[in-house]
């Protein structure tokens, strides 16, 4: 047999065995599971709090695994530019660098080389850009950002895709599709570590039959996990919510599906609901740094007036550090006087919170009770939520 026919059968052993689908809600395309990595089980759904430059902001790694975090996600491409991925694998890679022994997720950089319009130029070989830290140019190909993510020692490798605007033309997003799916294929050509994973990205902008394309073209490759990539990034919501259905309910079964960069806690319960798996957001901890609490009762604005003699914890049904050791009075202190552990505080309870949510849903699909307890949980979410 040959060396190719070898990897391609390892390929399609290691994806049908990473990902179990352990319960199926009877009512709705909810599911809980669990994915095997190298390192540890991560049971879905599941959301991942976002360090991005090897960091959760404000948090560390034992309180992480304290709030019950199992995986977290962190960026190729910024960690490409600070510290560089090859003083990381001197160091003895990503997870031994910031101190972190779970899984790690790492988002291969298209969406941020999306957001530097002014400073990249993408063709099919790759993308060239100038570095947003000192100017310095730089070419990333599809087969660079594997062996970036290989030289991190992740767990699950993100493919090179490209993102484009939600006002792109069919015809540009007909351009970007196709070279999305064409960097898939180069990615897999790159030799990874035996117990990673690698994960392919959905693109297609705001056409529907262009998304479907994409999946029957990407599911041909026979990736271990699928993303679903480019929505919430300026669409409107209805046509966010009828794309992420559709393509949920394309993509197999038998693989996990991860919509990338979502959401708040009303959107989560939602996309579950659609058979998402996994899910990632900023929201958590760039909110708690403005002053924004994520409560059972709704969004909470911590800097109002109205919580500067309130001696009640921030959600009285939230059993986190925060929640449990300080009041509504000293946060709203620690928030109008701009104290760094005002910030660490509240997104320490907001990871919390998104944790426990995940938990709970779990729990949900488990008694095959998911339906019901979306639609308690997500009329209880508005019921207090501050302007």
């Amino acid at each position: 047999m040959s060396s190719v026919a070898t990897v391609s059968i390892t390929r399609r052993q290691r994806a049908a065995s990473a990902f179990e689908v352990a319960k199926f809600s009877p009512d709705s395309p909810a599911r809980c599971g669990r994915l095997t990595t190298a390192h540890g089980l991560v049971n879905t759904p599941a959301f991942m709090p976002v360090g991005t430059q090897a960091t959760v902001k404000g948090i560390t790694p034992a309180q992480l695994r304290e709030i019950g975090a199992e995986i977290i996600l962190s960026n190729a491409y910024h960690l490409a530019l600070r510290p560089g991925a090859g003083l990381i694998r001197r160091l003895g890679g990503l997870h031994r660098f910031m101190g972190w022994d779970g899984p790690i997720l790492t988002d291969s950089g298209g969406y941020q080389i999306f957001s530097l319009a002014a400073l990249r130029k993408v063709t099919d070989d790759g993308v060239a850009f100038r570095s947003h830290v000192d100017g310095a140019p730089m070419f990333l190909t599809p087969e660079a950002v594997v062996q970036l993510q290989v030289d991190l020692g992740v767990d699950i490798i993100m493919v090179l895709d490209e993102c484009v605007a939600h006002t792109a033309t069919r015809a540009e997003a007909e351009r970007a599709a196709r070279r999305t799916l064409e960097w898939a294929q180069r990615c897999q050509d790159v030799e990874i570590a035996g117990d990673q994973l690698m994960f392919g990205i959905v693109q297609g902008a705001t056409y529907p039959e262009l998304r479907a394309e994409q999946v029957r073209a990407l599911v041909a490759l026979d990736f271990p996990g699928y993303a679903v990539g480019g929505l919430s990034v300026g669409e409107d919501r209805d046509i966010t919510m009828m794309l992420a259905e559709q393509t949920a309910a394309a993509l197999p079964t038998d693989r996990p599906r991860y919509l990338m960069g979502v959401g708040f806690p009303e959107d989560l319960i939602r996309f579950a609901g659609m058979g998402y798996d996994m899910f990632d957001c900023v929201l958590p901890t760039r909110n708690a740094r403005n002053g924004m609490l994520f409560t059972s009762t709704g969004r909470m604005n911590i800097r109002l007036a109205r919580y500067a003699e309130d001696e009640a914890p921030p959600d009285a049904d939230c059993r986190c550090y925060t929640c449990h050791t300080f009041s509504r009075a000293y946060l709203r202190h620690l928030a109008a006087t701009n104290e760094m552990l005002g910030g660490q505080l509240a997104s320490l309870h907001n990871l919390h919170f998104y944790q426990q949510l995940m938990r709970d849903m779990r729990a949900a699909i488990a008694r095959g009770e998911f339906t019901a307890w979306s639609a308690a949980r997500l009329a209880r979410l508005t019921e207090g939520t501050d302007a």
